[in-house]
């Protein structure tokens, strides 16, 4: 990610900036405490759907389909390799927000996001290729085993794993890295938000089958009230205020912040869904977001 694009600002701007960015990390991580209560109701699939619909809707309001256009054109029709590339896009993003719902419903928030988020952690290390980098790969490790060896001892304590949402919440992350180099594509090939409004509804009919075998408990209003408030949560406000934050503060000091997404969560899983971490887990989440942080700060600017 580039620095040029956030501009010279005085500290008023740059405070504004960072309580911009975790305003939409805590935005997420809410999004993501309502997502549990409609697992209950509709399952971690039908959740994902019914998120992925309503904000598709959302962002169709505001960007309407029939302004889509080729980047340098405004009557040119998108082109095959940007269609290709927004289909790739909406597939990666559904079957990111699914695999991570799974998760989600079967270990602690904390530790979902912690393991999510070794996938970009590890796609920044990977494409940086520094020396410093192995020691935090180094540290990136040890957060995974802090957080995932020895299961059968954690089981036999309060808020043991499950090794299917351990593996979810890494497969959640490879597909998060994917949609990272994705949605740079995109943004090459397709104007603003366009090619995200478009993702959204590319993800919602993939989904399509795993949303509808929830049947008319689709239609209940507990339902359409939690999905819309995770789709506002977790798509239309988180994105809306991380964009206005790096229009206000450095791209690595964007990073740094968005860092501390896995301790934030663990926090708020606690605090709203009572989900007790043991030591050795707030030891892994700690890892992983110093390793964020670390990785962060020593990048070079490009």
């Amino acid at each position: 990610m580039s620095t040029a694009a956030a501009p010279s600002q005085g500290p008023a701007d740059a405070g504004t900036g960072v309580a911009l960015v975790l305003v939409g990390v805590l935005s997420v991580q809410f999004g993501a405490v309502l997502a549990t209560q409609l697992f209950p109701l509709v399952g971690p699939g039908g959740a994902v759907w019914v998120r992925l619909v309503l904000a598709a809707v959302l962002m169709a309001v505001v960007f309407p389909p029939s302004r889509l256009r080729v980047r340098g054109s405004d009557r040119e029709r998108w082109s095959r390799e940007a269609w290709v590339a927004v289909v790739a896009f909406g597939a990666g993003l559904a079957l990111m927000n699914w695999s991570f719902y799974e998760s989600l419903d079967r270990i602690p928030l904390g530790v979902a996001v912690a393991l999510e988020f070794l996938g970009p952690l590890t796609l920044s290390l990977v494409l940086s290729r520094r020396r410093t980098d192995v020691a935090w790969a180094v540290g990136a490790a040890a957060g995974i085993a802090a957080l995932t060896l020895d299961l059968e001892a954690l089981d036999a304590l309060a808020g043991g794993l499950d090794p299917v949402g351990v593996l979810l919440a890494l497969v959640a992350g490879a597909l998060w890295a994917a949609y990272i180099l994705l949605s740079r594509r995109v943004g090459r090939l397709v104007p603003g938000t366009r090619g995200l409004s478009a993702a959204l509804v590319v993800g919602a009919l993939l989904l399509t089958p795993v949303g509808l075998a929830a049947g008319d408990r689709l239609l209940d209003w507990r339902v359409l009230a939690l999905g819309a408030g995770v789709a506002v949560l977790s798509t239309a406000l988180a994105y809306g205020v991380e964009l206005e934050a790096l229009r206000r503060i450095p791209a690595r000091l964007f990073g740094i912040l968005m860092s501390t997404e896995p301790m934030v969560a663990a926090l708020v899983g606690l605090a709203l869904l009572g989900q007790l971490l043991q030591p050795v887990q707030w030891a892994g989440v700690a890892a992983v977001c110093i390793v964020g942080v670390g990785a962060t700060a020593t990048s070079r600017r490009r």
